[in-house]
Order: structure tokens, then C-alpha cells, then sequence
């Protein structure tokens, strides 16, 4: 666990993600990166655990508990167990009820006003005495070492678990976006319905997340990679185990894949005609988890023929941005939407 010794009244920085949440402290950097789950008491809703712990108990939970992912598609989806969740990782890293902080907020480009107010009131509830809310790839950009004041254009695609959000940004600003509701979990999903389609296989999330991982690719590798996994045998109940190649999981990849080129194809149509070289030039950078599938750049180049590259740390570009924007809001405040107060 992170240490407490902090001073309470200090900034913060809030990666709120489908598949993980990560706080920046003012001043001290990442201060807390745990999976966004939390594990319930099913008779009573209580919290018996959230982060890592619960993420341990995801398809393992006896009849008296149930994990809950409480943010879908990059927005919460659940509120109520979004601020318990929240409130444990606040306590996590003491979080002063009495010296509220700001709280910069970090949401995909395409959230609806709605959903934007449900992230607010979380912040607020949990103790923020302020939010600001910012474009995920704005923020992904400012991790990644991108220029943002300049007239140079940068492109940027955060692949996230819930959703992909690719932004060409110039002068401070957005001038192109284009969101969808992929990500790291859709592949997942993809890996486990392929398994169950050929394999007659039932997988748990954590298992097709292995499967991902160890042999997942979105473009031919120089050598295959093999992994084994086990699941429920739909037609015995029985455990049985499989082994499985990156080819075929790179095919079972396909439509997720298919959706984020697209995706980054769609923007680079809607690029302004003088800032088409700049995208040609300096390339698209890639962010978020979802960028540490193998060949998703080398496939990127392949198709839409623009240089492509993946960040330093890319699971960390969104709140490392916004955390330069927590510890540098004078440069940085006009890059935020000032939101509503305690």
C-alpha cells in the first residue's frame, strides 16, 4: 500500500478507468493503482474489498459476495459503488475530509453532459472541494511528451478498457476527435467468445485477459506464441484445459482491432488539410493499456500508413498528464473545464 505521510490539503489527479483507477498526488506523483472492482456482500451491499483484492475474487466469489465493475465503457455505470470504491481508495491514501482538495478528472472525449455530472458528484461526495474535468487524450498527450501549445498538430489514440479515443490536437486544443466504446475488455470478450465458439470452453475474465496477454497480437509475429488456459467443458461441467496460439487469438482479435484502425482512420479523414503533414510527420502516438497488444502499432502503419508509436508506460500516460496538470495549474488550467464546487 502507498504510504499516507502527506499533506491532506494536496491536489489530486483521478484516472478514473473501466479497468483501473490511478490517483496522482500533488507533488508525489502516482500515489495508488488498483483494478476498479470492488467485492460486495450480497446480502447487504457491504464492501468486503476493492481494487487488487477484489479483482482476485473475480469469478471466484461463493454465493454470499459478488464483484462489481462499476464503470462501463469509460463512464461510471454504477454510482453508488463507484463512490464506495472511490471512498476506499481515499482512505487508501488518506484523503482529508476536512482540507478537501481539487480534483482533476479525467473523461473520455465523447462523455455526455450526464455522464459527465455523474463523475462530478462522485468527486464531490467522495471530498474534492473543486473538479476539473479533462479529455482523456488531452491529457494522454501531455503524458506522453506531447506538445500542446504549439501549432504543430500531435495525434493521439488512448486505448483504454472500456473505450478508444483518438484526438488530433493543436494550439492547446482538440481539433479532431473520434471515440468508441472498445477497448482492452472487448478483447477480452472477443478471446472468450472465440474460446467458447471453437473450444466449447467457458473462460472466466481473468482467463481470456491471460490469454491476451501471453499470446495476444494484432499483427503476424516473428516467432508464435503459445499459452494454456483452462475453463468449464460446456458439455461435461468439467475443468479442462486448452492450449492456444497468437495466430488464432490474433484472428479472434480481429473485430476489436478492426474497430480501433477504423477508428484512427475516421480522425486522419477529418484532419484539417494544413495540418495533414504534421500528422504525417510527427506520426500517432498510442496510450492506455490496450496499446501493449503486440503489433496494434506495426498494424496501425500497415493500414493507414502513418508512423506509429507507443508511449513510455503507456498504462500511465492519462493520469501522468493530468497529473502534471494537478502540479502545474497555473500553464496548464486552460487545457481544463472548470467544473462544480463543494
Amino acid at each position: 500500500m502507498p504510504s499516507r505521510r502527506w499533506l491532506p490539503g494536496r491536489d489530486l489527479a483521478l484516472d478514473l478507468g473501466t479497468a483501473s483507477t490511478l490517483i496522482h498526488q500533488q507533488g508525489r506523483g502516482v500515489v495508488l493503482d488498483e483494478p476498479s472492482v470492488v467485492a460486495l456482500a450480497a446480502d447487504s451491499d457491504e464492501v468486503l474489498a476493492a481494487g487488487r483484492a477484489a479483482k482476485e475474487m473475480l469469478g471466484r466469489t461463493p454465493g454470499s459476495m459478488r464483484s462489481v465493475r462499476p464503470l462501463r465503457g469509460g463512464v461510471i455505470h454504477d454510482p453508488d459503488v463507484a463512490e464506495r470504491m472511490l471512498r476506499v481508495f481515499a482512505d487508501t491514501v488518506g484523503v482529508s475530509s476536512v482540507l478537501r482538495p481539487r480534483v482533476v478528472v479525467c473523461v473520455p472525449s465523447t462523455v455526455s453532459p450526464l455522464e459527465r455530472r455523474a463523475v462530478e458528484d462522485v468527486a464531490l461526495r467522495v471530498g474534492a472541494r473543486r473538479v476539473y474535468v479533462v479529455e482523456e487524450p488531452v491529457v494522454a498527450a501531455i503524458g506522453a511528451g506531447l506538445p500542446l501549445t504549439g501549432s504543430d498538430a500531435s495525434t493521439v489514440v488512448d486505448i483504454g478498457g472500456g473505450s478508444t479515443d483518438a484526438a488530433i490536437l493543436a494550439l492547446g486544443g482538440v481539433v479532431a476527435s473520434r471515440s468508441v466504446r472498445v477497448g482492452g475488455e472487448s478483447m477480452d470478450e472477443a478471446i472468450a467468445a472465440h474460446v467458447e465458439q471453437h473450444y466449447s470452453l467457458l473462460l472466466g475474465e481473468r482467463s481470456a485477459e491471460h490469454i491476451k496477454i501471453e499470446a495476444g497480437s494484432a499483427f503476424p509475429l516473428g516467432q508464435e506464441r503459445r499459452t494454456r488456459v483452462r475453463g468449464r467443458d460446456l458439455v461435461t461441467g468439467l475443468p479442462r484445459t486448452v492450449e492456444i496460439g497468437s495466430s488464432e487469438v490474433r484472428r479472434a482479435l480481429d473485430a476489436p482491432v478492426r474497430a480501433v484502425v477504423d477508428l484512427v482512420r475516421s480522425l486522419l479523414d477529418a484532419s484539417p488539410p494544413e495540418l495533414v503533414g504534421d500528422v504525417l510527420s510527427r506520426g500517432v502516438v498510442l496510450t492506455g493499456g490496450g496499446a501493449l497488444l503486440r503489433g496494434l502499432d506495426a498494424r496501425l502503419e500497415h493500414e493507414l500508413g502513418v508512423p506509429t508509436r507507443v508511449a513510455d508506460e503507456p498504462l500511465r500516460a492519462v493520469v501522468r498528464g493530468a497529473g502534471r496538470c494537478v502540479d502545474d495549474f497555473a500553464t496548464l488550467e486552460p487545457v481544463l473545464v472548470d467544473g462544480r464546487r463543494f
